[in-house]
């Protein structure tokens, strides 16, 4: 049911309805039977016209409610998506805030591992290849604990050391503080 078949049913009614009159004589018995046919046919295509306009109007104002709809959730979910992204911000720049010297530059270096994939431990060249990865290990662990992680839940999905080897990565762990806290962060 398009635009033109609600177009094509009125002017054929609108015809029906008209053309009789003018054309038909009112003397003779047939064509009084043919100005009955065509009044009754003119109304016909005019309600089915009106009846085809009614169901694309109610389907135009159908979808413009979806489109309406659609719109809406879209506003939503940018609105949540940016509400959450701001919570988080605050958060660390409380956690930032709430440490202390040495504390800070660790905390800033651990949200900027977090938050690079392209940042890359400065390696010089007397730090061996198992020095870097427990530096980036170790801005894991800053990161986990800025976020106020428990060092079992670090050791566990930083270090991967679930069950049987949870001692070892308890050791591992106290290791990595030994090692790094002692270079001062």
């Amino acid at each position: 049911m398009s635009l033109l078949k609600v177009s094509i049913l009125s002017l054929s009614g609108l015809t029906l309805w008209l053309a009789p009159p003018f054309i038909f004589s009112r003397k003779t018995p047939l064509h009084n039977f043919m100005q009955g046919v065509a009044l009754v046919s003119g109304f016909a295509c005019c309600f089915e016209g009106r009846r085809c306009a009614l169901k694309v109007a109610k389907a135009e104002e159908f979808e413009a409610m979806k489109e309406r709809a659609i719109d809406a959730d879209v506003a939503d979910e940018l609105s949540t998506s940016i509400y959450v992204a701001e919570q988080q911000r605050r958060k660390e720049a409380e956690a930032i805030l709430a440490a202390s010297g040495e504390e800070v530059e660790a905390a800033r270096e651990a949200l900027e591992a977090v938050y690079s994939n392209d940042l890359q431990p400065e390696v010089s060249a007397t730090t061996s290849d198992d020095d870097a990865s427990d530096l980036q290990l170790w801005w894991k662990v800053e990161a986990a604990q800025t976020q106020g992680k428990t060092a079992t839940w670090i050791i566990e999905n930083i270090l991967g050391k679930k069950g049987r080897k949870y001692p070892e990565g308890k050791k591992q762990l106290e290791e990595l503080f030994n090692k790094f806290r002692e270079k001062g962060g």
